[in-house]
């Protein structure tokens, strides 16, 4: 084989190298196939828009029921399920988020994973690949991070939550394409408990509670970021 034919392979290997996905771990339990399908056929009975606002993450998301109602002059497309965690949108990513091609990504995840038993720097780790994910599959389509939010439940788990929300601060401050939103600060009372804004199990929230979220996020969007959507 000559030396052009040896060159030739190895750049295309160094390419074919360069193009694969990262690698993401399997869940010990695959607990959201049945969510995966319900997405699938909600997009072949209506496709959703081009270049919208895709909403992805945990059952904060999930129960964001008036997100088209307090985002009027927003295409938003909700894709939350469940109790995920952060791993576990990572796992279903090519589902939940690449189809959609978003102009803009709101992830709120994380706050399941610390009450699971992982460390805000491992949250942190799982949430680097998800940009990873999101870089390889949708270039520089940018992302506002929903801080984790204070609830009556996990009230002990608010110093962990502070740690985590800092770190993803940290990180949004070094990349153009990641953006931090604070809705916890507003989430509290002077005294520094949560507002009085949960349903009976003292975890999810009231619409009260979404209340306080829209305008925040409203504004951190209306502020924009400096990457922009490829093709938005």
């Amino acid at each position: 084989m000559n030396l052009h034919a040896i060159a030739g392979l190895t750049l295309f290997a160094l390419g074919a190298c360069a193009s694969a996905p990262p690698s993401v771990p399997q869940p010990e339990a695959l607990r959201y196939e049945g969510a995966m399908a319900q997405f699938a056929a909600a997009d072949a009975q209506a496709t959703p828009p081009p270049c919208g606002f895709l909403f992805v993450g945990s059952s904060s998301i999930r129960f964001w029921r008036t997100l088209k109602e307090d985002f009027p002059d927003r295409a938003v497309i909700n894709r939350g399920f469940g109790g995920s965690t952060v791993a576990e949108v990572n796992w279903y990513f090519g589902q939940a988020v690449k189809p959609y091609k978003p102009q803009a990504i709101l992830f709120y995840a994380g706050e399941n994973d610390l009450n699971a038993g992982k460390t805000p720097q491992q949250v942190l780790a799982d949430f680097e690949l998800f940009m990873r994910l999101k870089d390889h599959a949708l270039g520089s389509t940018p992302v506002w991070y929903i801080s984790a939010k204070p609830s009556k439940l996990r009230l002990a788990q608010l110093p962990a939550q502070s740690d985590l929300n800092a770190r993803i601060e940290a990180l949004a401050d070094r990349r153009d394409d990641l953006a931090y939103i604070d809705v916890a600060s507003a989430m509290l009372t002077p005294e520094g408990s949560p507002k009085d804004i949960f349903v009976e199990d003292d975890l999810h929230m009231t619409p009260e509670g979404y209340t306080i979220w829209t305008p925040i996020v409203d504004a951190a969007l209306d502020a924009g970021q400096r990457a922009n959507a490829p093709g938005c």
